[in-house]
């Protein structure tokens, strides 16, 4: 048996992609592997239907601060808490690890997500940059092994931290099992008309931030004769640059085309199983989780041909350049007029997504844990 440590802080606290990364994978892990202990480390709590099942279930053992300001708790003085916790293993999930780490026997993990800050520093202000760059390029330099969510990523880490190919082992992330199960029609009717959609509707998934593109898809719709056109529905939150998008579409008198929505957790995969088609064609990610969340859903997907959406979406997926509304508005009307190749997209791309089930994954990750936690030799081994 294993005892395991993990900052949980994005799990209980981010409903977007790092919170679905953390959940989806201590879900599976307790699920495959339940005689381990699982031990979730985190500064605060926000409870909600998709946190309740941690907070309830036998499997895992919460902490939050006993004492002193929660921030220091998380970046340093949980160290004592994992020793009096007799930890073996600590998983950082979301690119960090507490300081001080390397200072004890316990062995760690750090999974990091992407180096955008690094791709396109003009999305982040000097000192995001610089607060992103020490902290992942110090967790990548002290965990006894980094787990990369990507071909992409893995890359990334050595060209700009210099880690040695050896240090790092790329496990793909797995989506919620929700989106895996087929939504009765009556139900999907009645999300349908909880949130208004249009009767049909192309849709986009995710934080709405210029390195999204929704402007790009917007030009994109811009450009598709109204005898193709389909509503473009948005579900997710923004700030300024989604004011900028609104602006420009009142200023084009596009208000009729698209329809933004802040959805449940709940409701998304009925409304992923409505859609006409996915449109993911972001400038940059460290995976893409929404295009598995849409192949899981056999709904089409067209997506950037740049960084590790190509490794997400695989041959069920149309790749342009996202920074060519021209392509994405070619790609959209092909995969709307030709049903031939949609229905290939579709077949190919749930195909393609079944090597992201959670079982496989949750098998390779337990098998490095095996051997980080041993101190051997920890070259990942292939998923079967």
């Amino acid at each position: 048996m294993l005892r395991i440590g993990y900052d949980a802080k994005q799990l209980f606290n981010n409903f977007a992609g790092l919170g679905s990364y953390s959940r989806t994978l201590l879900a599976n892990l307790a699920e495959y592997y339940p005689d381990n202990a699982y031990f979730l480390y985190t500064p605060r709590i926000t409870r909600r239907e998709d946190t309740s099942f941690f907070l309830n279930s036998a499997l895992y053992n919460v902490q939050l601060p006993r004492r002193g300001p929660a921030f220091y708790w998380r970046a340093a003085g949980i160290r004592r808490d994992l020793q009096r916790h007799r930890i073996g293993l600590f998983h950082g999930l979301a690119n960090g690890l507490p300081f001080g780490l390397g200072r004890t026997d316990i062995r760690s993990i750090v999974t990091v997500h992407d180096l955008g800050f690094l791709h396109f520093p003009q999305h982040y202000s000097f000192i995001q940059r610089k607060t992103l760059d020490f902290r992942h390029r110090s967790a990548c330099q002290h965990a006894s092994h980094i787990v990369a969510i990507s071909e992409s990523t893995k890359r990334d880490i050595m060209h700009f931290y210099g880690i040695g190919e050896e240090k790092i082992t790329v496990v793909y992330q797995s989506c919620s099992e929700r989106f895996l199960q087929e939504r009765a029609q009556k139900t999907i009717e009645a999300v349908h008309r909880r949130y208004r959609l249009p009767e049909e509707y192309l849709l986009t998934v995710g934080a709405i931030t210029a390195r999204k593109n929704l402007l790009g898809m917007v030009r994109a719709l811009q450009l598709l004769p109204e005898s193709v056109r389909l509503p473009l529905v948005v579900a997710g939150a923004g700030g300024p640059y989604k004011a900028r998008v609104q602006r420009y579409i009142q200023q084009n008198r596009l208000e009729k085309w698209v329809h933004f929505i802040e959805s449940s957790f709940a409701d998304l995969p009925a409304i992923y199983q409505d859609a006409s088609l996915f449109l993911y064609p972001s400038f940059f990610e460290g995976f893409g989780l929404p295009i598995l969340e849409a192949l899981f859903s056999e709904v089409p997907v067209l997506a950037s041909n740049t960084s590790s959406l190509p490794e997400a979406g695989g041959p069920g997926a149309l790749l342009v350049d996202p920074s060519q509304p021209e392509q994405i508005a070619a790609g959209i009307e092909k995969i709307l007029t030709d049903e031939a190749y949609r229905n290939s997209l579709v077949e190919k791309g749930y195909e393609h997504a079944q090597q992201f089930r959670g079982e496989p994954l949750a098998h390779q990750l337990m098998a490095l844990y095996k051997r980080v936690a041993g101190g051997g030799h920890t070259e990942p081994e292939p998923i079967t």
